[in-house]
């Protein structure tokens, strides 16, 4: 089983995993950082005066959650951007794993066959002595 194993991982194209992997790192951390910073309860007390009321224009305001919005957005496309190279490289490794168990399935059946193969081949020694 642990054989079987080591060749899944023998034909999965680990030069493209290597190759891509300082890009998906560093989108992972651009995106993480960026979501730690965004804190909108954060953002909108600041805006907000020691009563709890507006001490900004509205204009402001709304300027603020219209950059908001656009950093979101953002935000919203690396993620997506992360998400599709990660679901490339699942989608690889997996059709790498069929193709091991695909020739698992044929070794084994010739396994099978040179088994009983040796097995008919002793009986008729035997039965020559």
């Amino acid at each position: 089983m642990a054989a079987g194993w080591v060749a899944a991982l023998k034909l999965v194209p680990w030069g493209d995993v290597i190759e891509a992997t300082p890009q998906i790192l560093q989108a992972a951390k651009k995106l993480l950082g960026t979501t730690q910073k965004g804190n909108a309860e954060a953002e909108a007390s600041a805006l907000d005066g020691p009563g709890g009321e507006s001490a900004t224009p509205i204009a402001v305001q709304l300027r603020h959650l219209r950059d908001r919005v656009a950093r979101l957005e953002q935000e919203q496309q690396e993620s997506a951007v992360l998400i599709q190279s990660l679901a490339e490289q699942n989608a690889q490794v997996v059709q790498e794993v069929e193709l091991l168990r695909k020739s698992h399935q044929r070794l084994t059946v010739i396994a099978g066959v040179l088994t009983a193969g040796c097995v008919g081949l002793l009986v008729w020694v035997l039965k020559q002595s």
